[in-house]
């Protein structure tokens, strides 16, 4: 048997030295394996994080050392990963990075770099998306016509037209010379391409604006968009307009009564609709006030009601009271004289006085005249 070359025998150590020893790890091992932006588009001048999780996918430990991101259409708010560490075999490792949109509409990619020390340098660009589009909101529903002291329903309609939630979102009525409630809406959440409806209830003083403000958040940045309505008063010409026709007045034992017809010539139902005398009348059982109920357009109802009067009045007020479908109280008054009446009770209650004295007189003249023809034939 032959002695073994020195030369082989070294090489032979050194193989079964690396064979035993741990692997080196190539960069390749640690491996970017996710990334997140918080929020997910970011509007122009947002703040947020960017969350880059790196993975070491080799046998053995990676040492490593500083972590950073570098600056393409966000800024990095801090540089807080000096020295890293190491990264054991098949461990994780997350890094977080302060962020503020620094761009226009867009999207751009920050690159993440992790130096591996020995083993290279990571290298993983992370996309993010800015985009300032904004909440809208619309006025959904409104009356035709504004009123002084006349509350109006309002119902404002709020959309997302971002490509990410809205949170927290807000409506708020803003100005002077009106009140409102409620006075402000929470809505919550609103997805992308979703839409929520508030309503409001607004009382004008003045002719004025309102602004009904959106507040909501992307992420932890607060944001607004403004809605203004104007507010001119004008006549509502499809509100109710009740009409009083066919009236009869009578005197009674100690006054007068008054019969007619109520119809509603508006486009709109009159609602809780009351028919009294107004002045220089007082009313008086047993028709103080005739309650007719809800009046629809082209709706028609009789009434009746009694008052007292002095003798020297001549003419009084019939008042209609009556409510719209928010509740306002609106008046109207005709005029009718009590000197056009159908008649005048006597003892008998029926006989018409002025009609009595024309029968006495019609027949005494001509009993006269029968006497006179009777005599001048003697």
């Amino acid at each position: 048997m032959g002695t073994d070359h020195p030369g082989s025998v070294a090489a032979l150590l050194i193989l079964v030295c690396l064979l035993l020893s741990p692997a080196a790890a190539a960069p390749g091992d640690v491996t970017a394996t996710s990334t997140a932006v918080d929020p997910v588009v970011l509007m122009p001048g947002d703040e947020g994080t960017l969350t880059v999780v790196v993975q070491n996918t080799g046998p053995s430990t990676v040492p490593l050392g500083r972590a950073r991101l570098y600056e393409d259409g966000v800024v990095p708010a801090s540089d807080p990963y000096p020295s890293v560490g190491d990264i054991g075999a098949g461990l994780n490792r997350t890094f977080i990075f302060a962020v503020r949109a620094d761009a226009p509409d867009g999207t751009y990619y920050p690159r993440f770099s992790l130096d591996l020390r020995e083993n290279g340098t990571l290298s993983h660009p992370v996309p993010v998306r800015v985009d300032g589009t904004v909440l809208q909101a619309s006025v959904a529903g409104r009356p035709h016509a504004f009123s002084e002291g006349r509350t109006a329903a309002i119902t404002v309609r709020v959309g997302n037209p971002r490509p990410n939630a809205a949170s927290g979102v807000q409506v708020m009525p803003l100005g002077e010379g009106f009140t409102v409630t409620p006075t402000g809406a929470f809505v919550g959440a609103l997805a992308p391409d979703g839409t929520a409806t508030v309503l409001f209830n607004l009382t004008p003083n003045v002719e004025t604006n309102v602004t009904f403000r959106v507040v909501w958040r992307n992420g932890i940045n607060t944001h607004t968009s403004d809605l203004v309505l104007p507010v001119a008063f004008d006549e509502d010409k499809q509100q109710a307009d009740p009409v009083i026709t066919n009236v009869e007045v009578a005197p009674t034992a100690g006054g007068y009564q008054v019969t007619g017809d109520v119809m509603n010539a508006g486009l709109e139902s009159a609602r809780s609709v009351l028919v009294t005398s107004g002045a220089p009348a007082t009313p008086i059982d047993p028709f103080r006030v005739y309650v007719v109920g809800t009046l629809d357009p082209d709706d028609i109802s009789t009434f009746e009601v009694t008052f007292g009067a002095d003798a020297d009045v001549t003419e009084i007020l019939l008042v209609v009271e009556y409510r719209d479908d928010d509740g306002n109280l609106y008046t109207a008054t005709r005029p009718i004289s009590l000197e056009n009446r159908t008649g005048e009770e006597d003892g008998d209650g029926g006989v018409l006085v002025p009609a009595a004295v024309a029968v006495v007189l019609i027949v005494a003249a001509g009993l006269v005249i029968l006497w006179y023809i009777r005599r001048r034939r003697r």
